[in-house]
């Protein structure tokens, strides 16, 4: 029975029906399964077929929107009984686009992926000054700094970025990714960034491994 309601969430979200997907959620929790499985084998288990499906190009942009808002109404009803469990996140992201840059959409998908992956992430927003950066990471406790680009004459703030972390004396503490259309693995390389990933979901799976493997 549980198995089959957690496929059930799992199968609703990758819909996008947001509205079954809180119901079937509540009656999860009214049968006493546990939030952390309702969040594992439920709503990330779904997430990440779409991710998977995105990254594979079956589904795009407006199927992963609607998905993303089904798994954030099952999560909002999930947070206080997660909090109380004493469920630590995955890990901390910090994400935003460059100065300058006011593209969104790319954004928006790897903060989508990486909450379905367990992080908790604090979006800064687009046009974010460089010192942005470092402050929130600094202030979240982050694990990650994410930072995207979509216009070429933005993409010299991402390595200004990791030298204002080193002038900084912070760069260590910090997994770096890079992302956007014009970014590439070598100037990813280039610029000092430990990743660059070429989709949302694949970044959402690196920053996940990368903050495991930083802390085993």
């Amino acid at each position: 029975m549980s198995n089959a309601l957690l496929n059930e969430i799992s199968e609703f979200l990758q819909k996008g029906r947001a509205k079954n997907v809180k119901e079937l959620v509540q009656q999860a929790l009214d049968s006493g399964l546990s939030a952390k499985d309702v969040l594992n084998d439920g709503l990330m288990a779904g997430m990440a077929i779409v991710g998977r499906k995105f990254r594979d190009n079956e589904v795009f942009v407006p199927e992963v929107l609607v998905a993303a808002r089904a798994m954030n109404v099952g999560a909002a009803l999930l947070e206080p009984y997660l909090a109380d469990a004493g469920v630590v996140p995955a890990g901390k992201a910090v994400i935003g686009t460059v100065a300058g840059d006011m593209h969104d959409i790319g954004k928006n998908l790897v903060t989508m992926m990486l909450k379905g992956n367990g992080f908790e992430v604090i979006d800064i927003g687009v046009d974010v000054a460089n010192e942005k950066f470092v402050e929130a990471a600094e202030e979240a406790g982050a694990d990650v700094i994410c930072i995207s680009a979509l216009l070429t004459t933005t993409m010299p703030r991402m390595p200004e970025i990791i030298e204002l972390m080193k002038a900084k004396g912070v760069r260590d503490k910090y997994i770096v990714m890079v992302g956007g259309a014009p970014v590439t693995e070598a100037f990813g390389k280039e610029i000092g960034a430990d990743f660059y990933t070429k989709d949302a979901a694949t970044a959402a799976e690196v920053a996940k491994a990368a903050v495991q493997k930083r802390s085993a």
